[in-house]
């Protein structure tokens, strides 16, 4: 079985919802999915858009400016944000590793995700 670092303290989903953030085991067989930049549209549903901030505002707080592990992170959730706010953190990048470094493009984040540096916003209440 593969190693899949778990990221300890990350929320596993959006409160009071079913979006899920984290996994908790590696897959059993074969390789980890492949990480890719899924187009975003603006006609996205509230929820989905919601779930998108929520994931990147427990990013933001878990790990900062800092490159991080793909670990027990969800790929389902991650492609909604890679090869834009969430980028490859070296070279070359394997996007189906689990041991794989990322890391925030904070002014990018910013852009995109203003709410979420207010003080007083919180996942799933705003």
């Amino acid at each position: 079985m593969l190693h899949m670092p778990k990221h300890r303290g990350f929320p596993s989903r959006l409160p009071s919802t079913d979006f899920q953030f984290t996994i908790r085991q590696p897959v059993k067989k074969g390789l980890p999915p492949k990480l890719f930049q899924r187009e975003r549209y603006a006609d996205r549903r509230p929820p989905d858009r919601r779930a998108d901030e929520g994931f990147m505002w427990a990013l933001k707080e878990h790990f900062g400016e800092e490159p991080f592990e793909r670990g027990n992170l969800d790929a389902g959730r991650l492609n909604w944000l890679f090869g834009r706010e969430v980028i490859p953190a070296e070279d070359p990048f394997d996007p189906q590793s689990y041991e794989a470094l990322l890391r925030l493009d904070m002014p990018r984040v910013e852009r995109s995700f203003p709410d979420i540096f207010r003080p007083d916003w919180a996942p799933g209440g705003n």
